[in-house]
Order: structure tokens, then sequence, then C-alpha cells
């Protein structure tokens, strides 16, 4: 059972849970009137965000963090961008890491290109280099960075280390450049929210189950959005450290900001098992401590789950599941026609056999599913077992080498081979679609992070369409040990008896590069033919031109529908080869109509904007029509920018890559307007590469190719930012112009700086003296 309190709560001696409208009990469990400011002040969070505070206002935080992680389709960009910026060297430590593009697969030599140059960056700027194979990113971090009381950030959206009481918020690139030039992470303070445990999963039920039935609950209603999950209650001892980092890591599908847990023994064992033990310290709310809010979990009640396509909350137990199969199959390929537009065909009923549903595939990877005791037990059930000769097959990738080789220690990989399973070495691919991807309109199930649509890496303009269903390592083993019928783990009485995981770091000591506070500066940095620095961004004028180059209505819109993900990963070092990729999936025109804009744009700050006008008589008949606008009969074209924009109800959910919005910019884009952002890092990303985050209550009356006047923009920054008038010209010649409002939320004074100079690079270029 999961339930959700509606308004805040105090939690008093850490397992009374107190409504807020009956404060009175406070006073009757503690003696002392309830004190709700004070009791904020209770939090575990709140004592780790005072404690990397430096802006001395709680209501406006500015953090330093003790450590930074980036994998191989980040680490180039975020170097390139600091180092354009001015830094000479990694101020605090710095993790990068080869566990994205690891398999050098596409594109000849540009993956193992950016893993040089990452090598190389650790040597001049003092980095931690961990080489492809050795770890995933979380894994590494969770084994050899996280410490109670610590904060880490990460250039990816799942750098979540809570369970080992570190504060992790995973962000775009731009938020790591300014730590990197001893910045600050600027944040209005987040309300946190309890995530109260109650009782213990039952033999069979996976941390997997366990998350999948809170973001379930939370997302869809944003209870949880851009907040702290704070975990407490008893039932947190119910679980081991490593079961907890499984349900930790999935809060990233919540839309939550960041992620903390109560510490205990458990947690001391195994920082001391590897080697970390100092790092140790415990981690409780204080006798009073108030919450925004309360999720309730009884931990017994978690049956195992199924996430099905096409994103991680539209979740069913599989019981319920397979009691309803027709019903709820039908409606998931409803959802699949939608996501594939026409262009290929994706069904399920035709699954089902003898009234089972039988899948393709399966995968157990990465951060959330490559842990030790997921394989284990895993193992367990497929040991002696058979997955059988026909089209389902298995693969599971353990998260480091250390895990690997102690699953070999314990014959838990030779029972997996034996039954049939492929092993591999620490990937994230099969997370994002550059591994494992499956066979046409085929379904995968998989203990990954994210099903998102075509995230697998199948193609619906190639006329291709497959998906994900997530579940947990033990239903996958189960549903294996059945040749790929759907199967609860519940159907199997084998669970937990998970011998005690032997940590050993020789394979990190003797392959990892340990430079951090070693750089040499006179060092070079190594680059492929593909790394390439990033194009000149115009700073902002008074008044903005935008053309309307993409209009999305969906609910939602993801990273992976803003830029895809496995496809384009090698291209993530080459700012311009990767924009031709923005919006393939959604609005595969969107590309076209953005770059006829830049070159407007780029003809604006070079040589002959007049020409192009009188190349293009509709752009002087639109600036004519902008003249009657009361106010802006003076406008001059070549003192006002011009550039693309997207608009989308709601846009952002998933990754953090920052390329989601750095690649409209390199072609053209400056602006989004959205009903609201999904989530603070998308946001985060359109402010530091120089796109203005409007919002608009009204919906949209403009079209694509429609265009929209903003006068005086730069004033707006300086405002409130409550109402921003703005005027839509139809693309219709002579069609008047028409008023509409626009607001932004609140931004820091750096970030209306950041927007102004027109991306972060150029902001901090100035703060320099550089321009």
């Amino acid at each position: 059972m999961v339930s959700l309190y509606d308004g805040g709560v105090y939690l008093v001696n850490g397992t009374e849970i107190v409504p807020e409208k009956e404060a009175g009990r406070v006073e009757v469990l503690t003696g002392k009137a309830a004190d709700k400011e004070a009791a904020r002040k209770g939090t575990i969070a709140y004592s780790i965000l005072e404690a990397h505070n430096t802006s001395g206002n709680m209501e406006q935080l500015k953090l330093r963090f003790d450590s930074m992680a980036s994998h191989d389709i980040t680490f180039v960009g975020i170097v390139q961008t600091a180092k354009a910026s001015g830094m000479d060297h990694f101020p605090l430590p710095y993790v990068l890491t080869n566990c994205h593009n690891t398999l050098c697969a596409v594109g000849g030599t540009i993956n193992e290109d950016d893993h040089m140059f990452g090598l190389s960056a650790a040597k001049k700027y003092g980095g931690i280099y961990v080489p492809p194979h050795i770890a995933v990113i979380h894994q590494y971090m969770r084994e050899m960075m996280a410490g109670c009381g610590k904060m880490i950030l990460g250039s990816d959206s799942h750098t979540r280390y809570g369970a080992l009481g570190t504060m992790a918020v995973g962000e775009g690139g731009g938020e790591l450049v300014k730590q990197l030039l001893e910045d600050t992470y600027d944040v209005a303070c987040p309300q946190v929210i309890a995530i109260y445990l109650d009782g213990a999963p039952k033999p069979g039920t996976g941390p997997q189950d366990i998350a999948l039935a809170i973001i379930g609950a939370v997302f869809k209603n944003g209870y949880v959005k851009n907040k702290v999950m704070e975990f407490v209650g008893p039932g947190v001892a119910s679980m081991t450290t490593d079961f907890r980092n499984g349900v930790d890591v999935m809060t990233t599908e919540t839309t939550c900001l960041s992620s903390i847990w109560r510490t205990d023994e458990d947690t001391r064992e195994y920082l001391k098992l590897h080697g970390r033990e100092a790092d140790y310290k415990k981690l409780d709310p204080a006798d009073v401590a108030y919450y925004d809010g309360c999720v309730y979990v009884d931990l017994s009640t978690v049956k195992p789950m199924i996430a099905l396509p096409f994103h991680p909350s539209n979740t069913y137990e599989i019981d319920e599941l397979k009691a309803n199969l027709t019903d709820i199959l039908r409606q998931v390929e409803k959802e699949g026609e939608k996501v594939s537009g026409g262009r290929a065909s994706f069904t399920l009923l035709d699954k089902v056999k003898d009234g089972e549903l039988m899948v393709q595939q399966a995968v157990i990877a990465g951060c959330a599913g490559g842990t030790y005791s997921n394989i284990m037990e895993a193992a367990a059930a497929l040991k002696g077992k058979n997955c059988g000769c026909d089209e389902f097959s298995l693969s599971v990738y353990p998260s480091s080498q250390p895990v690997f080789s102690d699953l070999v220690k314990k014959g838990a990989v030779s029972d997996l081979m034996d039954a049939g399973a492929i092993i591999r070495t620490a990937f994230c691919g099969p997370c994002f679609g550059a591994g494992d991807t499956p066979c046409n309109n085929g379904l995968s199930i998989r203990h990954t992070t994210r099903n998102f649509p075509n995230r697998e890496g199948s193609k619906p303009g190639n006329g291709q369409m497959a998906a994900v269903a997530l579940m947990d390592a033990r239903s996958i083993a189960a549903t294996a040990a059945n040749g790929g019928r759907l199967t609860s783990a519940w159907e199997m009485d084998c669970w937990g008896n998970v011998p005690a995981y032997e940590f050993d770091g020789t394979s990190y000591k003797n392959r990892v590069y340990m430079g951090w506070g070693k750089g040499s500066p006179e060092k070079e940095l190594v680059y492929g033919p593909n790394i390439k620095d990033w194009p000149s961004m115009s700073p902002l004028t008074d008044n903005i031109l935008l053309r309307v180059c993409s209009k999305i209505m969906d609910p939602v819109t993801t990273t992976d529908e803003l830029i895809p993900s496995g496809e384009t990963s090698s291209y993530r070092s080459n700012p311009l080869g990767l924009a031709e990729f923005t919006l393939s999936r959604r609005d595969p025109a969107y590309v076209g109509r953005t770059k006829e804009v830049d070159k407007l744009e780029k003809a604006r700050t070079g040589e002959g904007w007049e020409a192009e006008i009188s190349l293009d008589p509709a752009l002087g008949e639109v600036f004519d029509r902008i003249r009657g606008i009361a106010g802006s009969e003076g406008i001059e074209p070549a003192a006002t920018e011009i550039g693309s924009l997207v608009y989308a109800v709601k846009p952002g959910d998933g990754s953090a890559r920052e390329q989601a919005a750095s690649c409209q910019r390199v072609i053209g884009g400056l602006a989004n307007i959205c009903r609201e952002y999904a989530t603070k890092r998308y946001r985060s990303n359109v402010i530091n590469w120089g796109m203005i985050p409007f919002q608009m209550e009204a919906e949209p009356d403009f079209e694509v190719g429609d265009y929209i006047y903003v006068p005086g923009i730069k004033a707006a920054l300086d405002g409130d930012m409550k109402a921003i008038a703005a005027y839509v010209v139809p693309a219709e010649a002579g069609a008047a112009a028409r008023e509409i409002s626009l607001h932004i939320a609140d931004m820091t004074s750096e970030e209306r700086e950041i927007v102004k100079a027109g991306c972060l690079i150029n902001y901090n270029r100035k703060r320099a003296g550089k321009e």
C-alpha cells in the first residue's frame, strides 16, 4: 500500500506521523507545542543543505558540492565549456567515467577519442578517470565517493546516492561548469517530502518493485516534483544498503530534485566494506521534524510490479496485468500508435499465447539492475533452469568490475551462463538505446531505469517499433526460467539467500587513474577529429523576434524526444553534428526550419542582413507590421535578434542531458514557451544555453511559421517577469499582430545575466574580461 498525505506532517521520534491539521498531538507526544519553522530545520535534508550553503540565506541557496561525476557523453562538452570560460584546474574531485560510449562500436575512432580526451583532461586538470567496462558511473560513485552528509553533483539524471547519506543532484553540464569555475548551484530551498517506509519487503519483492510502486503514486500528480524525498521510518532497516540503492536511483523518475535516507549500521558496514568507514555518520531526523508532505509505504504489501510502455509511471502489479491482459495491452497499443505516428506498427495482443504474455527479450543492467544482490537473486532463480532456445534472450550486466569479480567467485556467473544468459561488462547502453536493441515489434522486460518511447533504440521513421517494460530482476529471472512467459517472482520460492558481498578493489587500483590534486597544466588535451568547439552565440538584444519552428501539444515532451539518446551518443562531442538530430523523432522538419532562421541571425551579426531581408520579402513585411505596434515604430531589424522557438506543453521530463537545450541553441534556438517545465534541470539547461524560458497560461494561438515579437526583453528580465507583453505576427501576409502575455518563473540574478550574455560561456568570458 502506498498512500499520500494531503498537506504537511510532523514526524515525531522518527516513528509517529502527525498531520499538520492535528498539530496538537505533537505537544501530547513531546510535551512541547509544535513549532513549524523550527521543525523544518529538523529534516536530514535541511542539515545537509545548510552545511553546503554559502549564501547565508536558507531561503535562497548557493551550494558548493563535495565532488562531481560525468560520463563519456557529457564530460567532453563540460570540459570544453569550462576551458572556454577560463578554467585551469579541477577545484573539487571530478570523476570522469566511460560507461555510455563504452563499446566504441560506431563512428570509427570517435568514441575512443572521447575517452582519450577524458584521460588527458584528468591528467591536465587533476581528475579521476574510470576506463571503459570498469564501472557504470553511479556504482563507482556509490563504492568510492559517496558518504554521509555529503553532496555530489552529476551530469546524469540518475545521480542519486541518498541511501548512503549523500544528497546528490543530476543536472545539465552547465551546472557542473559553474562548480569547476568555483561558482555555486543556486536554487530556492526545496520542500522536503517524507517517504515513510513501514514493514519489510516480502521474499521476491525487489527494489524495482518498491520504486515503481512509489513512482506510480507520485509522478502524474507532481507530488514530489523538484522536492527532496527523505526516506525515514522503521522499514528502512528491513533492507540492505545494496537494496536501498536500487530504490533510491529510481527516485529520478518521480521528478524530485534529490533524495536522502536515514542511515544505520548497515550503511556503516557498506562503507567499511569499501574501505571508507570514516565516511559514515548516523543521519536521522530530529525528534520533531516537519515535512511538506508524506508518502506512506507499507513494504509488506508491495507486490512484484511492471511499468508498461511508455513511461516508468505506467505501473501495474504483475498479477493485475495478467488478470486484465486484453484491456491493458490494448490501451498500450493505442499509445504505441501515437508514438509511431503511423510510421511503424507495434502490437502486444499478438504476444498473448494461451492467456499468457510472451516477451522477446530481458535485460538486467546498470545502476538500477546490475547490483550484486539483484544479480545474485537472479542467479539463484535460474540455477539449473533453462531460458530456452527460442526467440527469448537474457542479458546481464554487472554494475562494476568488483561486483562482477565477486559474482564470478561465488559461481553466480556460471549459473547464469549455464541457464543461457549472456554476461556483459559494466555498460549503461541498454538504458538509453545503445545496446541490446530489441527486434522490430519486440517487447523487452528490463531492470533498468527508463522505458520512454523508442529509448530502447527502435526508429519509427525507419518503420521500426519496439518497447520496454520495467520489472525487477527477480521477476525477470522468473520469466526467464519460464522461457519468456511473463512471471511474477512470487510464483517461485527461492529468494532471500544472498551470501554477503565481498568487495575487492584491485581492479580499481590497477586501472583507475587517480589524479585528483595532481594536475599538470603543461599537458595538452588530446583531441580527436570529431571533438569540436562550441560555435559562437549572439548576446541578447533589447527586442527579439522569434519564429515558431515546432509546436508540440503532447501532455509531456521528454528529453529523448528533444534530442534522441542512443543513436546520437557518438556525436555528443560535436555540437553542430549532434544538432542535426534535434526533434528528429518528434518533428523531423524542425532542423530545416530553425537553420533557416539561424542563417538570418548569422547574417545580422556578420555581413548582409539587409541583403538577407531583401531575399526574403516576407520577413521585411513582418517588420513592417511590427512597426505598427505602439512603441515599436522605430524598430531596426539590424538591432533585433532573431531566433527560433519551440512550444511544448511540458518539456524536459527525463534525462539531465544539456544537449536537449544546446542543440536548439546552436542552430538558432532563442526561446522555449511552455505551460510548465517538467524538471528544474531542463529549465536550467535552457537558461545556461542562453535561451529564454518563457511560460504562458493561455492555450497557444500561434502555429508553426508564425512569428512572436517580444519588445523590451532585457528590461523585462530586470523586472518581476510576471507579465511580459509579446505579439504574434502571423505568417499570413497582412494579418494583424495580436498581443499575448508571457511570463518567466523566478531566476537568480546570475541566470538573468547568463541569458542576456547569450549563454554561460559568453557570461563567463565577459566576467573574465575576455570579451
